[in-house]
């Protein structure tokens, strides 16, 4: 898709669309003093979408955030990070629940009109009494500007080193649209859905259907795409909510602009899931695959992500090794036909198989290519017309340290 159907708006965030604001702040959930606690408010009632985690066990603030959906609207959403609230029973949904009222007492909105996120370690009960106290000065902290919305990305972190967002404009009729978006992951990242939490903003008229639509399909293209360790977490959400208040006529499949909508979109949900790919606990190296010829889409989909999920693959790229074996091996593996034939596969612009046929190339090419931050692993089947990307990173020594002491 072309991206002149719509433009990147430098310096924007969620709250450059009309009618969002946003903040975050410290109430004590994180043992450093970074932000832990965000909201983002919309002044009026905002058509909303949302997907989630595929993961059987999933954490108390994602039933919470369902039911405030079922009316298709939301005016606000409230997400904590250090703490997931999953596997924590009955007290863990009750604590979601008082997390949801209390938020919108402060905030001055219906309770059944805002969604809770939470992110962090798993099996451990919430510090209410800090929840509660940060609640209280959150709609404080709450606005338009890039103050609230840096404050907002800094609370939503966990092991992330920086924060993603992305903010686009598209022209629906005489009307310009914004479209943007935040999001963290870094680790537990292989979405059956989406990323471990993401939130995008619009000022677009659009139906909830239309907008519920969009989303899945963009997910399926972008965050499904993505993967850091191959595991899902328990609290994977990406919500969307659309003001209306940029006033265009009411967008759906059938407009005249919505393959410019959907393309800006897309782009958004594409930027952030590739910088939580890029950001990858303790990654060195993005990794991007790109299969062509496949049987179909679904095909070149698995084949695309059991590469970029291979752990041997992500190993040799950490170690700047054009070990191409380990790329054959994980399309052999991924669970869909393949002509063993007549795969082509190289690396950047180094081929290195033809026909299935190693192909004598510059070590030293090779090598000086694969030192860089960004890796292309290109493979191309012969086989049928379905194509897909995915993205990933490295795995590192640092991936191990990090983990091996996330809890304690």
């Amino acid at each position: 898709m072309s991206e002149k159907l719509y433009t990147v708006v430098e310096g924007g965030s969620i709250t450059t669309p009309r009618g969002f604001t946003s903040g975050g702040l410290h109430c004590g959930l994180k043992k450093t003093d970074r932000n832990d606690l965000a909201a983002i408010l919309c002044e009026v009632p905002a058509t909303a979408a949302a997907v989630y985690t595929t993961n059987l066990f999933q954490a108390a603030p994602l039933k919470v955030t369902r039911e405030s959906l079922g009316s298709g609207i939301l005016r606000a959403v409230v997400v904590n990070s250090g703490n997931a609230n999953a596997c924590t029973g009955e007290q863990g949904e009750a604590d979601a629940y008082e997390m949801r009222a209390a938020a919108a007492r402060y905030l001055g909105v219906s309770e059944d009109d805002v969604a809770v996120a939470s992110t962090g370690v798993i099996g451990e009960l919430l510090k209410m009494d800090r929840v509660r106290d940060g609640l209280a000065g959150l709609p404080a902290k709450l606005s338009g500007d890039a103050d609230g919305a840096e404050e907002f990305c800094q609370a939503i972190l966990t092991t992330d080193l920086v924060k993603k967002e992305c903010c686009v404009k598209v022209r629906i009729g005489d009307t310009e649209v914004l479209i943007a978006g935040a999001a963290k992951g870094s680790g537990m990242i292989h979405p059956n859905m989406a990323t471990m939490l993401g939130f995008m903003t619009t000022d677009a008229v659009i139906g909830q259907e239309a907008l519920q639509t969009l989303l899945r399909k963009a997910t399926d293209t972008t965050f499904n795409m993505i993967t850091v360790d191959g595991d899902t977490s328990t609290n994977d959400m990406l919500v969307s909510m659309a003001s209306g208040l940029a006033g265009n006529e009411e967008l759906d499949q059938q407009h005249t602009d919505w393959e410019a909508f959907a393309a800006a979109f897309t782009h958004v949900c594409r930027h952030l899931a590739m910088a939580i790919a890029r950001d990858g606990e303790g990654a060195t190296h993005l990794i991007e695959v790109r299969v062509s010829g496949a049987t179909d889409e679904a095909a070149a989909r698995a084949i695309a992500k059991t590469v970029v999920g291979s752990s041997l693959v992500k190993s040799a790229i950490f170690g700047a090794d054009a070990n191409w074996g380990r790329i054959i091996a994980a399309v052999g593996r991924a669970g869909v036909p393949v002509s063993v034939d007549k795969v082509d596969i190289s690396l950047g612009n180094i081929e290195v198989l033809r026909q299935s046929k190693p192909v004598v190339f510059d070590e030293a090419e090779a090598l000086a290519y694969l030192q860089g931050d960004t890796t292309l692993i290109t493979v191309d089947l012969a086989d049928g017309e379905g194509s897909a990307i995915a993205w990933g990173c490295d795995l590192t020594y640092d991936y191990v340290r990090i983990n091996a002491a996330y809890r304690t």
